[in-house]
């Protein structure tokens, strides 16, 4: 069914954008598509989705397109079968390595806007209704701190390893062990992360980080057992 055209405005524009029917697969329809299906002009729909990007609510990949969450990593594909010959130890053994220095490094240069939407998200992960909504929320909060590091060397990493953990179908071994009173103990450790890197805490930041994981990696060892 076509989308009813929204009224004139950003913020209509913004929300239409964002209901995901305009999407296939997470992925935006391509921009002169959605100029037409929106009865804007491709500028205007440019300057919306810029804004978009620079909020953290869509993601944008040359050559792949825009998101309405992180974009698979390209070649993805490929990881199907190395997913197979690591464990969940595997990559949390590395995500203990990498992602509190992402933390320092979102600290010492994340912008001020960043730190808001930082802010935003882990709220979110706080309000999370059920553990879906909760794994999106923190897959959002923790793409974001990457973002923040400012490295693409780093990002690429993170996206590796995060296109892992799909691939391997582990969040949906978490999901099974998370209830109301985890989502709570485990967003807490998200705001303490996130008081660290606001106040550009660097060494907080990654020890917050790190004992954040350390969290996690248990409660996925309860899902193993």
């Amino acid at each position: 069914m076509a989308l009813k055209p929204p009224a004139p405005g950003a913020e209509a524009l913004r929300q239409a954008i964002l209901s995901g029917e305009l999407a296939e697969n997470g992925r935006l329809l391509p921009e002169r598509a959605l100029a037409q299906r929106l009865s804007v002009s491709r500028a205007q729909l440019r300057g919306i989705l810029d804004d978009l990007a620079s909020d953290g609510l869509v993601f944008r990949r040359h050559g792949q397109g825009t998101f309405l969450q992180p974009p698979p990593v390209q070649g993805a594909e490929r990881l199907g079968a190395l997913a197979q010959r690591v464990s969940p130890h595997d990559l949390m053994e590395v995500r203990l390595d990498l992602e509190p220095a992402l933390a320092a490094h979102a600290a010492e240069r994340g912008r001020a806007e960043d730190k808001v939407r930082l802010a935003q998200l882990s709220k979110a992960t706080r309000s999370a209704a059920d553990a879906a909504s909760y794994e999106r929320a923190d897959d959002l909060f923790h793409y974001k701190i990457a973002q923040m590091a400012g490295n693409a060397v780093f990002l690429t990493l993170f996206e590796e390893i995060r296109s892992l953990r799909q691939a391997a179908d582990w969040t949906r071994v978490r999901q099974d062990v998370l209830g109301v009173d985890e989502i709570s103990r485990i967003s807490d450790a998200h705001t303490t992360i996130c008081d660290a890197i606001c106040a550009g805490q660097s060494e907080a930041a990654r020890l917050a980080m790190r004992a954040h994981l350390e969290q996690v990696w248990q409660t996925l060892g309860r899902a193993e057992g």
